[in-house]
């Protein structure tokens, strides 16, 4: 049972594999949080002995005990007006203008299975794999109900948090409405961010947690390049392999905020959900708010261990589709190779040449629609520019899968250019605020979200686009982030919806569209990963993971993005040298290690390379084939830091076999190796290096390490094959 509850004592136990969560309801109906970590049977409110601190509130029950404070006690959802002066998780304005809330414990429920909540993605399991607690806390004098949600995935050390307000006897604005709130009342800790910017996202930092209030967060409409809705919180000898740390990743698409506290007595807390400074909700009498989730989990054996839970929650209770475990089409795009310049014969040779090198599948990007010879007109009109492919998209789609290829398309839906026909005929469609120069960037608008006339539109556009050819792929991109905040089908008073309101229309939308063709794989885009989070793999099961396709600085997005999401979520290329983005030029064969941590493809045109390297391609695309189970599916280990390591090394097993691949960045003189030391094998077993006789114990791989081969030159990549024997 993963769900323990005490009913006379209002005490509960979330127990995992290795984990327990506990909280309880104390005399003044004040449910405190106990303890998140190791298991302990024991109840742990023993720890949560407080002096008088001054300057610190009293609840009015507790009369002149002065040691009891909201604002030193850890609390399960922290709200605004209590004595609780430390970051809110809740916050609601009544119709006097005051907003104090007292939340205090109500009821409980404990049910098989898990929860979604209307138009929200959400971790999904079938009946046995997850149990659900729902613990309601009540305001007394405005009767606004929380009720927290709380799934518990026992076998994969998961728990998922969530809350729904619902409204009391009046109307009321929440001005902030989170989906967690996590305080920890002893240790150190450290906080790990994943931060960037357009080309180089998910950046690891770590950092001391100082007092006061740190924060990783997005007002971009967005979770953006600059952030990431993800962070973990480690103690500070804390290691891949050992120590404790907690992890926490917000299923959300838009603008968050994940706020970490380190408050006066040196308690921690973690408060994550919905941007609150671009959020306001009128909540009426009886309407409820739901909030996302958080996907939940804690680690006593480092960060490897936490990184292995949410890879398994993500590729298995996440993503969905008949393409959320399935090898991935190696792919080729054609935007690097020839970007608006193009026409039907052109990509045909494209992918002439590509399905004799053994590609499987050819992805149109942007330019095949309307007057789209630029990147300054033609978003909105979803037609086929036939100036561009005479005969039209049908054509060219039968000539590439006549081929034996399989057919992609990029598409742009959230987006419309001034210079358009759907802007000519409905410039109310787009975000702009009245008497206002609207804000450009890419020379380009963003589409209203809310509006349910360009939902409408917008899937009929598309339908039609997927249902005219044998469409097997598409990529959806969002090229700009929103300032504009203004729709007409909102009030003034209301305007505070809207962020989240575009959020929930453009899950709407993927929904519907995911439905109504489920044999077509989607996958995410936003100018690379400036949307990469858990709510987006819900819809779309990989995301382009950077419009940085350089070798070696993939290794550092790759990196950071590894800490929370799987391989077979992140969309990686072998692209052109000199390099598009950067000018470096790497070797081809460390492109191809790099790209193959994900979902293996090229962006380059394959009739410019030599016959070598055509030969080349035809190895890499078939020794990608032959470790792709084991690439999609198997536990990934970081081998190295490419941050500080002098090699970025990387490991794919499966408990028998691995595969450990990496680039050395400088080759040095008279130096001694370089090696790596693996993880995740049998001690106990050998191990044989494929094409060579070396063998090992896999206590010698582990703990000795294996040395790399010398290299020459810069950027040099390895691939080593060790099989169980």
């Amino acid at each position: 049972m993963a769900i323990i509850t005490d009913e006379q004592n209002k005490f509960f136990r979330l127990v995992t594999k290795n984990t327990e969560y506990q909280m309880k309801a104390d005399n003044f109906g004040v449910l405190k949080h106990l303890w998140y970590g190791k298991h302990v049977n024991t109840d742990m409110d023993y720890l949560l002995q407080y002096p008088e601190i001054s300057f610190s509130g009293n609840i009015y029950e507790a009369e002149n005990d002065r040691t009891y404070s909201l604002n030193t006690l850890p609390l399960e959802y922290s709200c605004e007006g209590n004595g609780d002066f430390r970051v809110w998780a809740l916050s609601a304005e009544h119709p006097d203008g005051t907003r104090a809330l007292d939340l205090r414990f109500a009821d409980f429920e404990v049910r098989k299975g898990g929860y979604a909540f209307p138009g929200l993605p959400a971790v999904y399991s079938d009946e046995n794999e997850t149990e659900t607690l729902e613990v309601t806390l009540e305001d007394a004098c405005s009767n606004i109900c929380v009720t927290l949600f709380y799934g518990v995935l026992e076998e994969l050390d998961i728990i998922t948090r969530a809350a729904v307000i619902t409204g009391g006897r009046e109307t009321v604005y929440l001005e902030r409405a989170a989906s967690l709130c996590l305080d920890i009342p002893r240790g150190e800790w450290e906080w790990v961010h994943f931060h960037g910017r357009h080309a180089m996202e998910r950046v690891t930092e770590r950092a001391k947690l100082v007092h006061g209030v740190q924060e990783s967060s997005s007002v971009r409409g967005a979770s953006s390049h600059q952030q990431n809705p993800a962070v973990l919180l480690c103690s500070p000898d804390c290691t891949e392999t050992s120590g404790e740390c907690i992890g926490a990743a917000l299923m959300y698409s838009g603008s968050f905020s994940a706020k970490i506290q380190l408050d006066e007595v040196d308690q921690t807390r973690l408060v994550m959900g919905i941007n609150p400074d671009q959020f306001r909700w009128e909540l009426r009498s009886g309407e409820s708010f739901y909030t996302p989730e958080v996907i939940l989990s804690y680690s006593a054996d480092g960060m490897e261990k936490l990184s292995h839970n949410f890879h398994k929650v993500i590729r298995n209770n996440v993503c969905r589709g008949q393409y959320k475990l399935a090898e991935r089409p190696v792919l080729i795009n054609n935007w690097e190779a020839t970007y608006f310049g193009f026409d039907e014969e052109k990509i045909f040779n494209i992918a002439k040449q590509a399905s004799e090198l053994g590609v499987d599948l050819l992805v149109l990007d942007d330019g095949w629609f309307g007057k789209r010879d630029s990147d300054c007109s033609g978003l909105g009109d979803w037609t086929v520019n036939e100036n561009k492919l005479r005969g039209g998209l049908g054509k060219l789609v039968e000539r590439v899968t006549g081929l034996g290829m399989k057919f992609g398309i990029w598409f742009e839906p959230e987006m419309i250019s001034e210079d358009s026909e759907l802007y000519h005929a409905h410039p109310e469609w787009a975000m702009t605020i009245p008497s206002r120069k609207p804000i450009r960037s890419r020379f380009q608008l963003v589409l209203d979200m809310t509006n349910p006339e360009v939902r409408e539109y917008l899937f009929n556009s598309v339908s039609a686009v997927l249902k005219s050819a044998d469409i097997s792929y598409v990529k959806w991109d969002f090229n700009r982030h929103i300032a504009d905040w203004y729709t007409p089908t909102l009030g003034k008073d209301n305007l505070g919806e809207m962020p989240h309101r575009y959020v929930l229309g453009l899950y709407e939308l993927l929904e519907r569209l995911t439905n109504a063709f489920p044999n077509v794989l989607f996958e995410g885009c936003s100018g690379g990963g400036g949307r990469f989070d858990a709510g987006m793999l819900y819809y779309t099961p990989q995301i382009w993971c950077s419009d940085d396709t350089d070798a070696f600085e993939r290794t550092t997005i790759q990196y950071g993005t590894s800490f929370f999401y799987p391989v077979s979520a992140v969309g990686s290329h072998v692209s052109a040298v000199p390099n598009h983005q950067t000018g470096r030029v790497t070797p081809f064969e460390s492109r191809a290690a790099v790209a193959m941590a994900g979902s293996f493809g090229y962006e380059l045109d394959l009739n410019t390379l030599s016959d070598d390297e055509k030969n080349a391609v035809r190895g890499q695309i078939a020794r990608f084939k032959k470790y792709g189970e084991l690439i999609h599916n198997g536990l990934y280990y970081r081998l190295s830091d490419p941050l500080s390591d002098k090699v970025a090394a990387w490991e794919f097993s499966d408990g028998k076999d691995a595969l450990v691949q990496g680039m050395v960045f400088r080759t040095a003189p008279t130096s001694l190796q370089l090696l790596v030391k693996l993880r995740g094998l049998d001690p106990d077993k050998n191990y044989r290096l494929d094409g060579t006789d070396f063998t090992a114990s896999g206590a010698a791989l582990m703990s000795g390490g294996y040395l790399l081969p010398r290299t020459w030159g810069d950027y040099v990549s390895f691939e080593l094959y060790f099989r169980q024997i």
